[in-house]
C-alpha cells in the first residue's frame, strides 16, 4: 500500500464537498464529501450504477456536478479545468492505446502530444516500457499485445507527463489472476514513487491488497469509510460460516446473515470471534441442534462490508466479478 506522504496537515490531493449530479430524474450522486490524502491508494467501491464512474468524471473534469465542488491537486475542477488535467491521468475500463502503432510508438506519440522534444519523448517511452515490463514488445504492433500487455501500456501512456493524481477506473477488469497480479505491483510502485491514485473496482480483493483507505458508495451516497481493517470490524470482527442442514433451515436464518451461499446452504453470520460469543450465537440459532450441519470461523473480508452496506449487491454471491455498464454511469476516456 501506498504512504501518506502530504499528511493530515498538507493541502490534500483531492477533496470533495457535496457533490451531487442527476441524468433527468435519476440521482447519481447525492451529496459526496470526499478527502484523499497525497501519496495514497483510495479505492471507491459500490455495486454497479453506484456513482463510481460519475465521481470519477467529475474529478477529472468530464462531466460538470450539479451542485458541490472539488479541488485535484489543489486546483478547482471547475474554473481550473486546464490546471486539473495537465496535473491527472485516467485510465478507463478499457485500453485507449493505438492498435495500429507500437508500444514504443504510442509512448512516443503521448508524448510529444504532451509537448516533449523528440529526445525527451523518445528517452521517456524507454523509461516507462522498462518500468512495465515491456521492453521486449516495445516494437510489436499493440494489437499484437496481451490483455495484461494492453492494460500496462495504457497504464504507462498515462504516466507520461508524470502526473500528481491518477484515476484508474476499474483497471483490471476482465484481467486473467496473472495480469491483475502485475497491474497491482505497477499500482504500488507508483504510490511508493509518491504519487496518488484514485482507483474504482468491484474486485474486493484489489481494494484490499492496495488502498489506504476505502470508500463504500451505494445509490450516489457514501456509505461507509476508512482502511480495510476499520470497515471490516464495522460488519464484524469475524465470520461464523454456518452450513445448513436443509433449505427450509437457511431461509429461516438468511435475514441475519453478511453473506449468502444458496447452493451450498452456507451462511455468514458476524460474530465476535469469540469462544462465548460463538457458543451463544449457535445456541441461539440452533437451540434444538437440528438446523447447523457444520460451521467454519474466519476473519470478516470486505466481501461482507460490501454485502452489507450496500443495497443493491446481489445476495447470492461472495464478490460482483461481472461488470454490466450502468445506464446512468458513462464510459470515461483519458484525460
Amino acid at each position: 500500500m501506498g504512504t501518506d506522504h502530504g499528511g493530515h496537515g498538507a493541502p490534500a490531493a483531492i477533496e470533495a464537498h457535496g457533490l451531487t449530479k442527476s441524468y433527468g430524474a435519476v440521482g447519481v450522486l447525492r451529496g459526496v464529501d470526499l478527502r484523499v490524502e497525497r501519496g495514497t491508494v483510495f479505492s471507491l467501491l459500490g455495486p454497479n450504477g453506484a456513482g463510481k464512474t460519475t465521481t470519477i468524471r467529475v474529478l477529472t473534469t468530464l462531466t460538470t456536478a450539479d451542485a458541490g465542488r472539488a479541488r485535484v491537486a489543489g486546483h478547482d475542477v471547475v474554473t481550473e479545468r486546464a490546471a486539473v488535467r495537465r496535473a491527472i491521468s485516467l485510465t478507463g475500463q478499457f485500453a485507449a492505446i493505438d492498435d495500429m502503432q507500437t508500444g514504443e510508438e504510442n509512448l512516443r506519440m503521448m508524448a510529444r502530444l504532451g509537448g516533449a522534444s523528440r529526445t525527451a519523448a523518445r528517452r521517456r517511452a524507454t523509461e516507462l516500457l522498462d518500468r512495465f515490463d515491456l521492453t521486449d514488445a516495445a516494437r510489436r504492433l499493440a494489437r499484437t499485445y496481451s490483455g495484461g500487455m494492453r492494460r500496462r501500456l495504457d497504464l504507462a501512456a498515462g504516466l507520461v507527463g508524470d502526473p500528481e493524481v491518477i484515476f484508474l477506473d476499474e483497471p483490471t477488469t476482465g484481467l486473467d489472476p496473472r495480469s491483475r497480479q502485475q497491474l497491482w505491483q505497477a499500482v504500488r510502485d507508483l504510490a511508493g514513487r509518491g504519487a496518488t491514485v484514485f482507483l474504482t473496482t468491484q474486485y474486493l480483493e484489489e481494494a484490499d491488497r492496495l488502498a489506504d483507505r476505502i470508500a463504500v458508495i451505494d445509490g450516489g451516497v457514501l456509505v461507509a469509510e476508512g482502511t480495510a481493517d476499520e470497515l471490516k470490524r464495522r460488519v464484524a470482527g469475524h465470520r461464523i460460516d454456518l452450513v445448513l442442514a436443509d433449505r427450509a433451515a437457511y431461509d429461516r436464518h438468511a435475514d441475519r446473515a453478511v453473506h449468502r451461499s444458496p447452493e451450498t446452504l452456507t451462511l455468514g453470520i458476524p460474530t465476535d470471534g469469540t469462544a462465548a460469543h460463538v457458543r451463544a450465537l449457535l445456541d441461539e440459532l440452533d437451540p434444538h441442534h437440528r438446523d447447523v450441519a457444520r460451521f467454519s470461523l474466519h476473519s470478516a473480508t470486505l466481501d461482507d462490508v460490501f454485502l452489507a452496506l450496500t443495497r443493491t449487491a446481489p445476495a447470492a454471491t461472495t464478490t460482483p466479478h461481472a461488470h454490466t455498464p450502468a445506464p446512468t454511469e458513462k464510459e470515461p476516456t483519458r484525460a
